[in-house]
């Protein structure tokens, strides 16, 4: 099973200190945090996508890429990639890019997002979120898939013999997750696809994640892509990790009653009661954690929000020692000792996606067709593309 850490790349005051960090120092934060969840034995690292303030991660790629030049085991990811307002023609050669620079050690979440300003501020109108949402996955997922395509939908303009480039890394595009809070149609299209489905699992009580992971399941089965223990599922969760579980009140307390999505609330103690947050000592975060897969269901993907609410650097990195050094190696082995024998211990990875398309075959490399003179290759985009599939450029 994998475990990481996410980031919503929020830039939040310290109210213990009183200090806003600037952009920069956020962004050196983050690449330090991301290569000490590798030093600490962590699996995945995640980063959100934002376009505004308070935020800073509004080019996921970039970032990712340039984590992956400084680390050399961790799978990196998106929590979320924002698959209303984002063109999904970018998105594959953004994300295909990617994959080739990893070396295949990333995949994605896809969603919606929360910022509802973000949608007129590219050309979109939010009451076609969900609309949105569908029709851009359903030409991703094309785009990935076909050396040449024609599309018309809804929400772009059409696509007449287009070629995404560069094709997906050994011509198998990156593992895919769409991410939701609530909405049942998002893990219908996960299902439908046989893509992971990501419960968001941070403010809603127990039983909401219950239903759309049961529903995502019986789902993905119902499409024919394996039995319902088989679907890949993953959760979020927000821990906080102290020696005692008063030490863990009283150093999270402060952060927790001044974050713009929990303060002035319930207090600490009353949410953590209704939701699946732990906060305390490291037995606590174990017994807590042990109790998602008792009402999910055997998943793949564990990912704790790590750097929310204003923590200062040096906290995160004493929470990712213990999350990685006390937490998580407990974790391993009590969950891979419940592991159903049915279900998957973790999603696929590149390579296993390779062998299960060419077996012990090469894998395809596309290899282009000569510039024709007007930095195109004509008809036929690659030397090995199939001749049904001749690109029909638009009259001009």
């Amino acid at each position: 099973m994998q475990f990481g850490i996410m980031s919503v790349s929020d830039i939040t005051r310290d109210p213990v200190s009183g200090y806003t960090p600037s952009e920069a120092e956020r962004i050196d934060a983050i690449v330090k945090i991301a290569k000490k969840a590798e030093e600490v034995g962590l699996d995945v690292f995640a980063v959100g996508e934002h376009h505004n303030p308070p935020f800073f991660s509004s080019s996921p790629t970039t970032l990712l890429a340039s984590i992956g030049a400084q680390t050399e085991r961790i799978q990196l990811t998106t929590s979320t990639t924002l698959i209303t307002t984002n063109d999904p023609v970018r998105l594959a050669e953004e994300y295909a890019m990617l994959q080739h620079l990893t070396k295949g050690r990333m995949d994605l979440m896809l969603g919606r997002g929360n910022t509802a300003p973000v949608y007129p501020w590219f050309g979109q109108d939010i009451r076609q979120g969900l609309p949105l949402a569908l029709e851009n996955y359903n030409l991703l997922h094309r785009l990935w898939r076909e050396d040449v395509v024609d599309w018309e939908g809804t929400f772009r303009t059409p696509l007449q013999g287009f070629t995404s480039t560069p094709r997906p890394l050994d011509d198998v595009p990156p593992f895919v997750w769409h991410g939701s809070i609530r909405t049942p149609e998002i893990a219908e299209q996960a299902a439908f696809y046989g893509n992971g489905f990501f419960a968001n699992h941070i403010f809603w009580p127990k039983e909401h994640t219950m239903r759309m992971v049961d529903f995502y399941r019986r789902r993905f089965e119902a499409y024919g892509h394996g039995t319902a223990k088989e679907a890949i599922v993953g959760l979020g969760g927000h821990i906080f990790v102290g020696k005692t579980s008063q030490e863990a009140k009283n150093q999270f307390r402060p952060y927790f009653n001044e974050a713009p999505v929990y303060g002035h609330g319930p207090t600490l103690e009353e949410f953590a009661a209704a939701t699946p947050m732990v906060v305390g000592s490291v037995q606590e975060v174990i017994d807590k954690t042990l109790t998602f897969q008792e009402y999910v269901g055997d998943y793949q993907r564990q990912l704790f929000l790590g750097d929310h609410s204003g923590l200062p650097l040096g906290m995160v990195l004493d929470q990712l020692e213990l999350i990685g050094g006390e937490v998580v190696p407990v974790l391993r082995k009590e969950l891979e000792g419940r592991r159903d024998p049915e279900a998957p211990a973790n999603p696929p990875t590149h390579a296993e996606m390779v062998k299960a398309k060419y077996g012990d075959a090469e894998p395809r490399q596309p290899r282009p067709n000569a510039n024709r003179g007007d930095n195109v290759t004509g008809g036929s985009p690659y030397q090995d593309t199939d001749v049904e599939l001749q690109a029909s450029y638009p009259v001009i």
